[in-house]
């Protein structure tokens, strides 16, 4: 794995949302060469050229951090690259049936397009789907030099559902299919976890760094 072009230096930022798998994603793009900052400081946020947004845990708990570090409006209304991960991806839509300490109900999310967040079904297959599953993908930026049905490690419970399936990047099956990817405009977001993923995961990293510069 090559590491990325660093003749043009971006500012790469980890929105430190307080529920956040930081550590492992710094770590994997520091092995791809790429300067990190983590902040949950608003003008670090929205000066960044690209923003990751990961996250583990409740959507309710997610929220409230976000809330909590006042950084709803700022995730709303940027306008860079913005690559979310795992529970990231599913902060993106409008509303997540992951209650968590709340209870039973929706939570709303960031909303940053529409769709919902719904529990997986087990259908005869273990929950929480934790572990390496292939992914079939559309010929995307964000997948490109990646082969189709490449292994990629998840970990979750719930998935995320765009209303706009045009906006599907890729798809998993695990029981039942299920949306491991989406790319819309600026957003990009993954089910998996790319920064666990080997090989297939840092050259998705690059990808993404290296969109459009």
């Amino acid at each position: 794995m090559s590491v990325v072009n660093t003749s043009q230096r971006q500012k790469i930022v980890i929105v430190n949302t307080g529920c956040a798998n930081i550590s492992s994603v710094r770590f994997a793009l520091e092995r791809l060469g790429v300067e990190v900052d983590v902040s949950d400081d608003v003008k670090v946020i929205k000066s960044a050229d690209k923003v990751f947004l990961p996250g583990v845990g409740t959507a309710a708990a997610a929220m409230a951090s976000i809330k909590q570090k006042a950084l709803a409006d700022t995730l709303q209304t940027l306008t860079q690259p913005v690559l979310g991960v795992c529970l990231g991806m599913q902060l993106m839509v409008e509303t997540s049936a992951e209650g968590g300490f709340q209870g039973a109900g929706n939570i709303d999310c960031l909303n940053l397009m529409p769709g919902h967040v719904a529990r997986m079904e087990s259908k005869g297959v273990r929950l929480p789907h934790m572990g390496w599953n292939t992914v079939a993908h559309k010929e995307e930026s964000l997948f490109k030099g990646i082969p189709q049905d490449t292994y990629f490690y998840f970990v979750h419970s719930y998935y995320c559902a765009p209303n706009d399936n045009s906006q599907v990047a890729a798809i998993c099956d695990y029981g039942q299919p299920f949306c491991a990817s989406i790319i819309k405009d600026n957003l990009f977001a993954t089910q998996f976890h790319p920064e666990k993923s080997h090989t297939a995961g840092l050259q998705l990293l690059k990808n993404f760094v290296e969109w459009n510069v």
